[in-house]
């Protein structure tokens, strides 16, 4: 656990070398548990770091104006978070890799420290304008319930072996854990387009980006669409690539993880 001026984060670590932070999503039930497996296969060569947001996991905000506002998430707490967790751990060089609600905040750290955040990557990513996806809508209204855990990975996921009955029983007990249970309750009421305007950057400052930058995607999320993300983020970010993944949904860390390793460890460790 690393405390700071503004929240307590809950932080995972693994392996030595250069250092990779790694931000979830803003999915019911998830944390920094959900980049275990990418963690594994990555530490042998990299320092890989997966915070818990604040809200999420065992993260919580510490009293003070961000926890006692009129609404006490966000873009800019979540990304000031990161920041202090980044001094907290002498981070003055990293990459940052982002899935989702994730990867908005690592848009807005590579924007707010342009000389920490050496390389950066967003996976079915956030950020951006647009129009409240349907299955944003969904995922953020969620309620705990066996049946409403079920429809959340017919969501999350294209493929059916990610939505057996042992892990409806898991994801509805993650969601069911008091402290992010009552955080999740009051993150992102509706009317929840202006949540995704809140995690959108603007034009002006996803061009000032100068982090060379991979976008992974899935061609078949049915969260964060495609051409609402990705395909928009080609022509703002001035160095950017992208990679899809053909019959995937949301859920790339886990429907691909080892097609995920290979591709990022190849981009991180180009000169």
């Amino acid at each position: 656990m690393v405390r700071t001026a503004g929240s307590e984060t809950c932080v995972r670590e693994a392996g030595s070398g250069p250092a990779v932070v790694l931000l979830h999503g803003s999915g019911p039930g998830v944390s920094g548990a959900a980049w275990d497996p990418l963690m594994a296969a990555m530490a042998p060569r990299f320092r890989v770091i997966a915070p818990d947001f604040a809200g999420f996991g065992r993260s919580r905000l510490l009293p003070g104006p961000a926890a006692d506002g009129e609404h006490s998430y966000g873009r800019r707490v979540w990304t000031a978070q990161i920041l202090e967790l980044l001094d907290e751990l002498a981070l003055d060089r990293c990459a940052v890799v982002g899935n989702s609600m994730g990867g908005a905040i690592a848009l807005s750290v590579a924007h707010a420290r342009p000389r920490t955040v050496a390389r950066l990557a967003g996976i079915g990513t956030l950020g951006v304008d647009m129009p409240l996806p349907p299955g944003l809508d969904r995922l953020w209204a969620y309620r705990p319930g066996r049946a409403a855990a079920r429809g959340l990975l017919e969501l999350l996921h294209v493929d059916e072996a990610f939505r057996t009955a042992e892990a409806v029983e898991a994801r509805l007990a993650a969601t069911l854990e008091p402290g992010p249970l009552e955080a999740f309750a009051v993150m992102f009421p509706p009317p929840r387009e202006r949540w995704v305007r809140d995690l959108a950057l603007t034009a002006g400052e996803l061009g000032r980006i100068r982090a060379p930058t991979l976008l992974v995607h899935g061609t078949e999320d049915r969260v964060v669409p495609l051409e609402s993300s990705t395909l928009r983020l080609l022509h703002l970010l001035p160095d950017v690539r992208a990679h899809l993944f053909g019959a995937c949904g949301h859920a790339a860390p886990a429907e691909r993880p080892a097609e995920l390793h290979r591709l990022l460890t190849t981009f991180l460790e180009e000169p």
